[in-house]
């Protein structure tokens, strides 16, 4: 089966990859001739997904999956959140996004956090939306070096107390938000 990904991250291309099924034919938008940046207009996670899924499937006329991920911090009142990848300004720059994040949390010692992912599927059918979080706590400082975002800065509750930056890419993706969102639109997949 063929589908396309709303996404040319590399990071979330090979996370996405390392949970589908081997038979299946992951593209990208600018494999099927895509090259404009997918619109990210709504005020949720929901409608940002829906809104890249629905663009994509009205452009090329293939099953479209498209994520939308944020980090909500219980200290800054549900921030970043859908404006994860912007909280530092336009730019998107991961590292100056976790730079503002650890400014803003200095001085708390409420570290509650969670991330998650709203998976959009869009077919002939129409639209499905799938939720994955993942709870945890924001470190004081970075630790590791693999993963992006916000990795380095998150300790999942689940774990032995590394964050996601710590962890091997196969240990990540069994407690990822994104892949708990994959696992339940596979999962509505198989009953359909």
């Amino acid at each position: 089966m063929k589908l396309v990904l709303a996404s040319q991250n590399p990071h979330k291309i090979r996370e996405l990859r390392s949970v589908l099924p081997d038979h299946w034919e992951l593209l990208t938008a600018s494999d099927v001739g895509i090259a404009e940046e997918l619109p990210e207009e709504g005020s949720t996670l929901y409608e940002n997904a829906q809104q890249k899924a629905e663009f994509l499937w009205r452009a090329c006329g293939l099953p479209s999956l498209a994520d939308d991920s944020g980090l909500e911090v219980d200290f800054l009142d549900g921030l970043p959140g859908v404006h994860s990848a912007y909280f530092a300004g336009p730019q998107k720059s991961d590292s100056d996004n976790r730079a503002k994040l650890l400014e803003q949390m200095r001085d708390s010692a409420e570290r509650k956090a969670r991330f998650k992912t709203v998976l959009a599927w869009t077919t002939q059918e129409g639209t499905s939306l799938y939720l994955g979080q993942v709870e945890g706590e924001i470190t004081k400082e970075e630790r590791g070096s693999q993963g992006f975002g916000y990795d380095s800065l998150f300790v999942p509750s689940e774990g032995d107390g590394r964050t996601f930056a710590e962890l091997l890419e196969r240990e990540k993706s069994l407690i990822s938000h994104r892949s708990r969102a994959v696992a339940a639109w596979l999962k509505a997949l198989q009953k359909s």
